[in-house]
């Protein structure tokens, strides 16, 4: 998994790898049917009144239900090794230069 923060050197290094990577191991985009989970609100049955001065408003009781329905969606079936080669690219990068996998300056 890619670090989303680090210092900016770590960033720099990373910036450098995913564009030499993104050459190497280029996307793979297909589609997949997977299952979407969705939520509506439905009565339950019950409602709840409030009275006040001479007017009463009631309300329905309503209750979260989860469903899930058939969806599709595009994954690139390349990121899992492109990203493990960006991880590997960047700490060895930062070791080079900086002496430890951060790229700490002075670590």
């Amino acid at each position: 998994m890619l670090a989303s923060c680090g210092t900016p050197e770590y960033r720099a290094e990373q910036s450098l790898c995913k564009t030499s990577w993104l050459n190497k191991i280029k996307p793979r985009f297909e589609q997949e049917l997977y299952n979407r989970t969705e939520t509506r609100q439905v009565p339950t049955g019950q409602t709840t009144c409030q009275t006040v001065g001479a007017t009463t408003n009631c309300i329905q009781v309503m209750r979260t239900e989860y469903y899930t329905v058939p969806a599709v969606r595009t994954v690139d079936r390349n990121k899992p090794r492109r990203d493990a080669q960006i991880d590997l690219c960047t700490k060895n990068q930062c070791v080079a230069k900086f002496g430890n996998a951060e790229c700490k300056v002075g670590g």
